[in-house]
Formats: structure tokens, sequence, C-alpha cells
């Protein structure tokens, strides 16, 4: 049986990142940085990471017709599909990046743009061209409106394709994309989410644990959080299962996360097992923080093989 696709509902953005000796507290002004302009945006960076992992990627987003080609041509360049990228009068999205130069820490900000172009018209038709079935992965970047992609997750139910939502920025409204689908939050999402569920949401590994498992009752999915350098939990049919983290030399965690939702989507559209899909997930992520930049470290599929390879 052939592979199934991976199909991003996403945003595109370019990343101005700034390489500080810290990160700044509120009102200080740290110096001493440097400056670059990269591709980014979570769901393209998403779609990269499934590319890149050997799936077969597709992207539904927005850029901006003046200033959009160099980001079309950097998603075409490494593997994904761009004929569902609609070019639009808004500029793209950009994104203002800081990253502490010791510890790979970072902090961001995002002019939406041209993602807030994308429109319940260009999703239904986008995705109504793909003709979805169960072998397919509908994943889902929530820094786009909500309308287009509470339909793109109801396309993917009715076809019965595996759904994924990384709400990321976490938000209330997340919580009807999230019903049946495999979410990805980091711990704070987590805990934004089930909190707005009127769940407990505390700190703490085994609070986690125990929010993660909440909410996946909550959903009816699975819930895999990603918890950085200690790698991720997954939370299903009541129990929740840790995936160790690698040690590795930390660079940039810019993009950590994207990498393990594009690179868990690409496993489970190959038909690996969920476990098995998160488990390669969390070494790619690995991967990903050793080179600066959101796309720069995503790994290949083989380069994920050598570093879960024993011995």
């Amino acid at each position: 049986m052939a592979a199934g696709r991976v199909i991003v509902v996403g945003s595109i953005n370019v990343d101005l990142v700034l390489r500080l000796p810290r990160l700044p507290r509120p009102s200080e002004t740290v110096s001493g940085g440097v400056l670059t302009r990269q591709h980014g945006g979570k769901g393209a960076n998403q779609a990269v990471a499934a590319a890149r992992a050997g799936a077969r990627t597709f992207l539904i987003g927005a850029v901006g017709a003046a200033d959009g080609q160099d980001s079309i041509d950097a998603l075409a360049a490494s593997g994904v599909d761009v004929t569902g990228v609609r070019r639009c009068d808004e500029p793209t999205g950009q994104a203002v990046v800081l990253v502490a130069d010791h510890s790979g820490e970072n902090q961001i900000g995002v002019a939406p743009g041209a993602n807030g172009a994308v429109s319940v018209d260009l999703v239904d038709a986008a995705l109504s061209g793909y003709d979805l079935g169960p072998d397919d992965v509908v994943v889902l970047s929530c820094e786009l409106p909500g309308p287009p992609l509470l339909l793109a997750a109801d396309l993917a139910r009715r076809a019965n394709a595996r759904l994924v939502v990384n709400p990321a920025p976490a938000d209330a409204d997340h919580l009807e994309l999230l019903s049946g689908a495999i979410a990805t939050p980091n711990e704070r999402e987590l805990r934004v989410l089930a909190a707005a569920a009127g769940l407990a949401a505390q700190r703490g590994t085994a609070a986690a644990d125990e929010s993660a498992v909440a909410l996946s009752g909550h959903t009816g999915g699975p819930v895999a959080v990603t918890l950085g350098a200690r790698g991720a939990l997954l939370a299903e049919s009541g129990h929740a299962q840790h995936f160790a983290g690698h040690e590795v030399e930390v660079r940039d965690t810019t993009g950590a996360g994207d990498t393990l939702t594009g690179v868990l989507a690409a496993g489970l559209a190959e038909g690996h097992e969920l476990r098995v899909a998160l488990q390669r997930a969390v070494a790619a992520a690995a991967l990903a923080v050793t080179r600066e930049g959101a796309r720069a470290g995503m790994p290949t599929a083989a380069e994920i093989d050598r570093l879960l390879a024993p011995g």
C-alpha cells in the first residue's frame, strides 16, 4: 500500500532572528546581537520537517504577492508541494525571534500579514482537490484564523484522515479543533488548554502527566506533550508514557516543536504506529536544535535512523 500524504494548513513567515548574549528582561536592552533573516512560520516549518523526513507533503497557506516568492521557492526546494499557497495583497507574515546565544532559548513575536488572509474558501478548494483518505495526515498550525482551521478539521474527520493539531499559540477556542485529533502542545500550552477545559493545570512533570491524560479524555484523542530536552510524553486511553530526550549540544531551540509535529505526521503517513512515530519525532527535534534557525537542523529520515540506531 502506498504511503499517505502530509497536508499542512498553516502559516508562512519570514523570521528576523536576533542572537543575543542572553534574553532581555522586561524594559531591558541587551546589546551585542547578530541579526539574520530566515524562512519560518509554524505551518511552513512543519511542512519542511515532514518533507525532509520523507513524506509527500503539501502546504495550504498564503504569502504576499509582492514579497512572497522567496518563501515559496524555499519551500519547493525542500520538497514541499506549494500549489495550495495563495499570493495575496497583504505582506508575507513576519516573526521577530530573540535567541539566547548560550542556552538556545527564544522569545518570538509575530505579525500575521498574509496568514490572516487564509480563508475558508481557500482551504475548502485546496483540501477538496486533494481527495483525502484514511492514509493521509492533515496538520493544523494555529497561527491562522479560526474558521478555515475548523473547516480543515471537519474535512479531515469526514475523510477519516488522521488529524494532528499543534495548538500554538494556545487558545481556549482550540478545544473544538482538538476533538478526536492528536494534539502536540508544549507544557505551557497544555496548562492553557487544560484550564480552558476546566481540568487541573498545575506545574511539574507529574502534573503534566495528569493534565495530559485529562485533556486526552476531554478531547477523545491522544495528547503528545513536548518537554524540551526531556523528550515528550504521550497520553492516550487513560495512561501516560514518557519518551526520553537525547543528549545533544543545543544551539537554537527555534523550530524544535515544529520539527516534532512535522516528523510525527510524516511517521503516521508512512504507516508507523503512533508511539513509533513519536519516538522518531523526539529524535528529530533533538537533531533540529543543534543548528541555528528553525529549519537548518531539520533532519532527513536517514539522520533520524542513525540517531535511533542501537549502540
